[in-house]
């Protein structure tokens, strides 16, 4: 690969590829690099723009942070970062329009609605935050993690908050989906809503990090203790009040009621990957 080769030389790896239609270099730095960095990418950036290449991502890994304002001075931004790796991105042609990809967009959030068969539901209470100040009792909730299905993660985030051993039945729904803008750091949320059903009905036991108490009676859910799972009508009643959770119960309900079909998961291959996805879509 004839793209990089000072760079290259020192312990670098470049590849091309496109982005969004344009050709782009990426840089991964790996070990130390030499003092005339500066001269390195600035020959290098020359060398790109005659090359025709639009952008250049260089991923810099935290033992590499000194090396942050240097690219920074060259007209480098930050695109995004994670626990061991800062991106950068730089546009070679200024009089065009930038079309690298923005930094993410979105988070994804699932929630884990158990019902078993006395259309009886899973509730957990939060140790902290606005639904533990008011005293709501709500399904288990979590972030979807990077490379995770939806329903691998609903089915993850019962297992953490209740304790509950025994795998989760794939029966699965995924009942509805919400869309809220500028939700955490100025991020836009979608939010699945999923339907899981319980193998048993082993004793539940709380997860302590996150969770202050576990409902799992058909008795009030002001009695805390000795109790199994509260009836769907006694949960939906507790969070009425809250809209989004309103046409939630609702949803669930006309499930329940059975003349409301919500997205099965389909496994799927794919073209260009080995590894199977899923395609969520109405039963037929």
């Amino acid at each position: 690969l004839n793209l990089l080769v000072t760079l290259n030389i020192q312990l670098s790896q470049c590849q091309s590829y496109q982005v969004q239609g344009t050709d782009c270099v990426r840089v991964i730095l790996r070990f130390s690099l030499p003092q005339n960095f500066v001269t390195l990418l600035r020959t290098s950036l020359s060398k790109w723009k005659k090359q025709a290449k639009c952008g250049v991502w260089i991923k810099l890994p935290t033992a590499l942070v000194n090396f942050v304002e240097t690219a920074v001075k060259e007209s480098f931004r930050y695109h995004h970062a994670e626990p061991n790796y800062l991106m950068l991105v730089y546009w070679i042609i200024p009089e065009t329009s930038c079309t690298n990809p923005p930094n993410a967009s979105h988070r994804v959030r699932v929630g884990g609605l158990v019902l078993n068969d006395k259309k009886e539901v899973l509730v957990v209470q939060e140790k902290r935050g606005i639904f533990h100040e008011i005293g709501l009792w709500k399904i288990p909730t979590g972030i979807v993690e990077a490379g995770e299905e939806l329903l691998a993660a609903a089915v993850r985030e019962v297992k953490e908050e209740t304790g509950v051993n025994d795998a989760i039945d794939t029966e699965f729904v995924e009942l509805a989906f919400r869309h809220a803008d500028n939700s955490l750091f100025r991020k836009s949320e979608l939010f699945f809503l999923c339907m899981l059903r319980p193998l048993s009905t082993d004793d539940i036991k709380k997860q302590d990090l996150e969770i202050d108490r576990c409902c799992q009676g058909i008795q009030s859910f002001f009695n805390l203790f000795g109790l199994d799972w509260m009836p769907f009508e006694e949960y939906a009643a507790h969070t009425e009040m809250h809209e989004p959770f309103k046409y939630e119960n609702e949803l669930c309900l006309a499930k329940l009621e059975r003349f409301y079909a919500g997205f099965s998961p389909r496994h799927i291959s794919s073209y260009f990957k080995e590894q199977l996805s899923y395609l969520y879509l109405n039963s037929p």
